[in-house]
């Protein structure tokens, strides 16, 4: 099994200059630590927080990973952009990579940047489908007329990825409407950090009967999920708790539903999270992997408040992790029943 890491925010109090260098210090922690994915999130219009544009970003971390990295839009908000314009960005990043781009999009949740952008919210579903049908077509054919419903194209595509016909392409989701959404359009669904393992599983039977439904294979699906390394289960939980507190007030400030009260903080990542002794974490995670066709694992290892030090001190520890999981095979796709 193989680990990634997601990049996330920092406070806008860190300067930009602070950011690259952290940014590339955790990066190198993580390529000693074996991790075989970086991945980035996309927001705009973030307030006291600075959150670094994805496909910039990964073309500058490009240089600084291994051959056998995976560079991870996690997820690109999609309806926001010009097909034309997502389409050559990333087939550029592809090439800049040589061909380790992973193109993950989504429908992101913030009605302001929505608001700001110019596309109405309620918009988003179609011109999310409309749009990624358009970008694989500028990927894949050699001249494009297409007159849909939000865009207007006709023209011959200069930029085709490295990797043919295209990246793997990750479609992110959180409900049922959307994990159907995701077993059409895309090749993964990269599962997120705040659904419990029992509401993976009943995700996974909508996922699998849909790509049955329309003939086709079922693989090995990313999954996040939080890690809190301590002494113990309760050092590991309580400090994690701690440091989480601030994000979970950021979310809140910034649309996401997720997180509730502090009760019902804390009795949802019980459930979520892995967390005590690095022996503790593999022994969770194995067991998940025998429950759930999961791979890779992709953790956060920054959290507001932390420093450089502490984060690349937390990502040696994920390489510990990633020691402890290498010889984990997750269970066979195929034994996963469609839903009922």
């Amino acid at each position: 099994m193989d680990l990634g890491v997601i990049i996330g925010d920092v406070p806008t109090t860190v300067t930009p200059r602070q950011h690259l260098d952290h940014l590339l210090a955790q990066v190198d922690a993580a390529q000693r630590a074996g991790v075989r994915y970086i991945t980035i999130g996309q927001h705009y219009l973030y307030g006291d927080h600075r959150w670094l544009q994805p496909i910039p970003t990964l073309a500058r971390l490009a240089a600084e990973v291994s051959a056998d990295t995976r560079l991870v839009t996690t997820v690109v908000l999609l309806p926001l952009y010009h097909p034309v314009a997502l389409a050559e960005d990333l087939a550029t990043l592809d090439i800049l990579s040589a061909g380790r781009l992973i193109v993950g999009v989504g429908l992101g949740y913030r009605t302001v940047e929505y608001r700001n952008l110019g596309v109405p919210f309620g918009e988003r579903v179609a011109r999310f489908e409309e749009g990624l049908s358009l970008v694989k077509r500028l990927w894949t054919e050699p001249h494009v007329e297409h007159h849909g419903r939000f865009f207007d194209v006709d023209g011959s595509p200069h930029l085709q990825p490295w990797q043919q016909p295209h990246p793997p392409v990750w479609v992110g989701a959180q409900t049922e409407a959307g994990v159907r959404r995701s077993a059409r359009l895309g090749e993964r669904w990269p599962i997120g950090p705040n659904a419990t393992p029992d509401d993976v599983e009943r995700l996974l039977g909508v996922y699998v009967e849909e790509r049955r439904r329309i003939g086709l294979p079922v693989g090995l699906q990313p999954i996040r999920r939080d890690v809190a390394f301590g002494t113990s289960r309760p050092d590991a939980f309580d400090g994690f708790l701690d440091r989480a507190k601030v994000r979970f007030e950021a979310y809140a400030a910034n649309e996401h539903r997720a997180i509730g009260t502090r009760g019902s903080v804390e009795e949802s990542l019980r459930a979520q999270l892995v967390y005590g002794t690095v022996d503790d974490c593999i022994e969770d995670v194995t067991a998940l992997a025998a429950r759930l066709p999961v791979d890779p694992l992709i953790v956060r290892p920054h959290w507001p408040g932390m420093s450089s030090d502490e984060v690349v001190a937390y990502i040696d520890r994920v390489g510990d992790l990633a020691d402890g999981l290498r010889p984990v095979r997750p269970v066979d796709p195929a034994t996963i029943a469609m839903a009922s």
